[in-house]
């Protein structure tokens, strides 16, 4: 069989490496791109043949989220497998909506890992036990409302100015990076204080940081 061809993501390179290793001891997969933050990893996606990705939830510029959801809309047919510390149904359940295949967190033995990029990579889907365990709650209780996220109802583009901002960007540099107006820049701005309704950036910083979006 050929190596499973993978995409990593995550912002520690020690991480990377650590995950290489482990994947690549026994020519059961070749990494073959890699990305330390959420829109290189889009970037990395587009420009070689994949099996599948690995993606942290918490990285910088676009979140694990993020790049899932884009993932899933420009190629629907690449797995994902999400790879974080995070297991309460906070964290699960968007990315689970959002197309992600797999869900493990960090402390995971390194043969569960393998076995896990195996199953996804061969069309399956795997959950740890903590995500597993996070989804039957949900299924029990569809109408629970601690699941709810209101992140789900920001555009693409909000959830850009939100991640630049929660990492410290004033409206001018968000303008900046994204190649749109101060003005416009700081509309979005507004609309997502809003529509996540918070008052002010430290709060907003808050959210984010309660969601694993932003370490």
């Amino acid at each position: 069989m050929k190596p499973i061809r993978v995409l990593l993501a995550d912002d520690h390179a020690i991480v990377r490496d650590g995950l290489k290793a482990i994947l690549e001891a026994d020519d059961l997969c070749t990494v073959v791109a890699e990305a330390a933050d959420g829109a290189e990893a889009i970037e990395r996606a587009g420009e070689t043949p994949l099996d599948l990705a690995i993606v942290d939830l918490s990285m910088p510029r676009l979140s694990g989220l993020e790049v899932v959801r884009r993932l899933a809309d420009t190629m629907p047919h690449l797995p994902i497998l999400m790879l974080t510390h995070h297991h309460e149904p906070e964290y699960v359940l968007p990315l689970v909506r959002a197309g992600a295949r797999g869900y493990l967190v960090k402390d995971t033995p390194g043969a569960e890992l393998r076995k896990a990029v195996e199953c996804i990579a061969g069309g399956g889907s795997l959950f740890g036990p903590q995500a597993a365990a996070a989804l039957a709650r949900a299924q029990r209780d569809p109408n629970d409302r601690e699941v709810d996220d209101p992140y789900e109802t920001l555009t693409a583009r909000e959830r850009e100015v939100m991640q630049l901002v929660c990492e410290g960007s004033s409206t001018k540099e968000v303008a900046r990076t994204l190649g749109i107006g101060v003005k416009t820049a700081e509309n979005h701005r507004s609309r997502v204080l809003q529509k996540l309704d918070v008052r002010n950036t430290a709060e907003l910083v808050r959210y984010a940081a309660r969601r694993g979006l932003i370490d």
